[in-house]
């Protein structure tokens, strides 16, 4: 007996697309990835991939950015609780964790920053990211610039040892973040 199928709407195929990007780009980089894979992945079919996204440069650029907005809501989400900078700062560390929680998120963020490394038009978007998140951590912490270094540097610290598969209080000091 056939299974009725419901259609996704437009908005859904574009979320799946998405995050069929950010699993094939996190695992194979911008230049290995093949947009025929992602087609699987989103369960669509290649040319539909072209309906949504003019190239395979923007297609990689909308997933890096969906990936820095992921991070960004998070910082958000725990700087609500109030208190003050170190507790807003604790707690956004904390959201940090999750993130990294999935291994897709690191894989993306690094990927991006080894594709802008040999690429100016990918560099100014990636970077504008970075910017991004830098800004979003000073607006909702309330840290001043030294303190948002700090907290920025011990992120790209836990991004290492996390590819590296080295446990967090290798890069976390047991005051926290």
């Amino acid at each position: 007996m056939p299974t009725a199928t419901t259609r996704r709407t437009a908005e859904e195929r574009r979320e799946a697309v998405l995050e069929a990007s950010i699993k094939e780009f996190a695992e194979h980089g911008y230049h290995a990835a093949r947009t025929a894979g992602i087609a699987e992945r989103a369960g669509i079919s290649q040319p539909y991939i072209y309906a949504l996204f003019p190239n395979k440069r923007e297609l990689f650029i909308a997933a890096h950015k969906a990936v820095t907005e992921r991070m960004r809501s998070g910082f958000i989400e725990a700087a609500k609780g109030g208190g003050t900078v170190d507790e807003r700062l604790g707690r956004m560390g904390g959201a940090y964790y999750e993130f990294l929680g999935d291994p897709d998120n690191l894989r993306m963020q690094l990927q991006g920053h080894a594709a802008a490394a040999g690429d100016a038009e990918l560099r100014e978007e990636i970077r504008g990211c970075f910017v991004s998140v830098r800004e979003q951590v000073a607006r909702s912490s309330g840290a001043g610039d030294d303190r948002v270094r700090e907290f920025l540097a011990t992120g790209m610290l836990l991004n290492v040892a996390a590819a590296l598969g080295l446990d967090k209080d290798f890069a976390v000091p047991e005051d926290g973040p």
